[in-house]
């Protein structure tokens, strides 16, 4: 599959495989594009401003809804290649193909409601005699550089508010996982003017680095580590940026908790995408007076999961995005183990695959749960109170999302104070989003907010007009 550049195919002598993690097949063959290609797409886009400028708001919202169109008419194509070359059960990529559209849909909404606000500048000294109102314009060129665990929704949440907001877009798809991006951003071209959507596919070190030291790009919106993060937040000088850069979100539950409630928040939050999830349930922190019966029923669900072929409709649990990814979960899970943890089912590898895992006698000093570990593990820490429950919680870099069961709303409350992340929900694992709500973390999760209406706002600038009217 070409890069899609200015509306036109372009292709490299350097091209690279996108397998199947599943069985190591090829899929398809990308270019490998260097700075000249890069350089190209920054041109066209650059040059496509002007017409997308020219474009109304109305219009802009009907071409994004015949998009719309277009993708729910593909979807099952979009759901099978998703499958193929991110290695997810087919239900989870219909699944995301139903997001994607759904954020497709908020995003031609959005397209309509950019609004200014008139300023009231007579409640300042000397104001008096004045009208003021705001504007809300594009920022130029956004540069969109997209992960692979949800390459397909992510990469809209970002695209689809730049373009409602008249920004003309790079893409530089997730190298693992190029190919739903791509096919995706050619459905945009056949309905906007040529260079509008540009694709760029590489190695992140050469085209992201010119991306995003590039003066001709206005703002950098990116989805992966924390350590790709920082480099981009030092070398993008006055660029905008927004950094969504993971999580280590816990699951608080306490002893008055609804155990069934509780228990299939875990099964949705640690191991969906093979536990390849941003948000998702990364740490559970249960008080110990239950935490024997919760293990029990947790284990018994945790059993139930199918690993296999992920277009078979019966495999619920896919493939790590490649083998070396699983090998990587294998090995932090067995240095727990070999520090005092205790498996209680899951624990084994083949190829890609890694079992769905419940790990219990997990302490905060394990790198199993000091740092972000993607897989489909879920890491037990028994505690004896709520504030040591909100201790453990915020004793780690990140601050993305948390799920707290309770049914005592006074320490539901209490947690959702003194719990450091972008979003506490009660009753309800982090993994957890609908495509409308503010999404961004703090501390090491990231800056700027993700969701239709909010990615609009940071991909906007504010100019102020005042009239005299004296």
């Amino acid at each position: 599959m070409d890069m899609l550049i200015g509306g036109k195919h372009i292709s490299s002598e350097d091209l690279q495989e996108v397998k199947n993690p599943y069985d190591g097949e090829i899929i398809d063959m990308v270019p490998i594009a260097h700075r000249q290609t890069a350089d190209l797409a920054i041109q066209q886009a650059n040059i496509a401003k002007k017409d997308l400028a020219e474009m109304s708001a109305f219009k802009i919202s009907n071409k994004l809804f015949n998009v719309v169109d277009k993708l729910r008419q593909n979807r099952t194509d979009f759901a099978e290649l998703l499958s193929l070359e991110v290695g997810k059960p087919i239900n989870e990529s219909l699944v995301e193909l139903d997001r994607s559209i759904e954020t497709l849909k908020l995003a031609a909404e959005e397209a309509k409601r950019v609004y200014g606000e008139s300023v009231p500048l007579d409640a300042g000294l000397n104001g008096k005699g004045f009208f003021a109102f705001t504007q809300r314009l594009p920022l130029g060129v956004v540069a969109a550089i997209t992960p692979f665990n949800y390459p397909l929704n992510l990469t809209i949440h970002k695209i689809a508010p730049a373009i409602a907001c008249k920004n003309t877009v790079i893409v530089k798809p997730p190298t693992e996982a190029p190919l739903t991006v791509m096919k995706f951003c050619e459905l945009l071209d056949e309905e906007f003017p040529d260079g509008v959507v540009n694709t760029v596919t590489g190695y992140g070190s050469e085209i992201g680095d010119y991306l995003v030291t590039s003066p001709e790009i206005n703002k950098i919106s990116f989805t992966g580590s924390v350590t790709t993060g920082m480099m981009i937040s030092q070398k993008a000088g006055m660029k905008k940026v927004t950094l969504e850069l993971g999580g280590n979100d816990p699951m608080v539950v306490l002893k008055d908790a609804d155990i069934d409630k509780a228990v299939k928040g875990v099964i949705n939050g640690a191991f969906l995408n093979a536990g390849q999830v941003c948000m998702g349930v990364k740490r559970i922190i249960i008080e110990d007076e239950i935490a024997d019966e919760f293990c029990n029923r947790l284990v018994s669900e945790t059993e139930k999961f199918v690993m296999g072929n992920p277009l078979d409709s019966k495999t619920t649990l896919g493939t790590l995005i490649s083998e070396k990814a699983a090998i990587q979960v294998e090995e932090t899970v067995n240095n727990a183990v070999g520090e005092g943890a205790k498996i209680l089912t899951g624990g084994n590898r083949d190829g890609a695959f890694y079992e769905a895992t419940v790990v219990d006698n997990v302490v905060m000093d394990m790198d199993l749960v000091a740092f972000e570990t993607f897989g489909p593990v879920a890491p037990i820490i028994r505690v004896n109170s709520v504030q040591e429950a909100i201790d453990v919680a915020n004793d780690t870099d990140y601050g993305l999302q948390a799920g707290v069961f309770t049914s005592d709303y006074a320490n539901a409350m209490k947690c959702a104070q003194e719990i450091e992340a972008g979003t506490v929900f009660i009753n309800k694992q982090s993994t957890f989003r609908t495509d409308n709500m503010p999404f961004g973390g703090f501390k090491n999760s990231g800056v700027g907010k993700e969701g239709i209406k909010y990615a609009v706002e940071e991909m906007t600038k504010t100019k102020l007009i005042g009239l005299n009217l004296r």
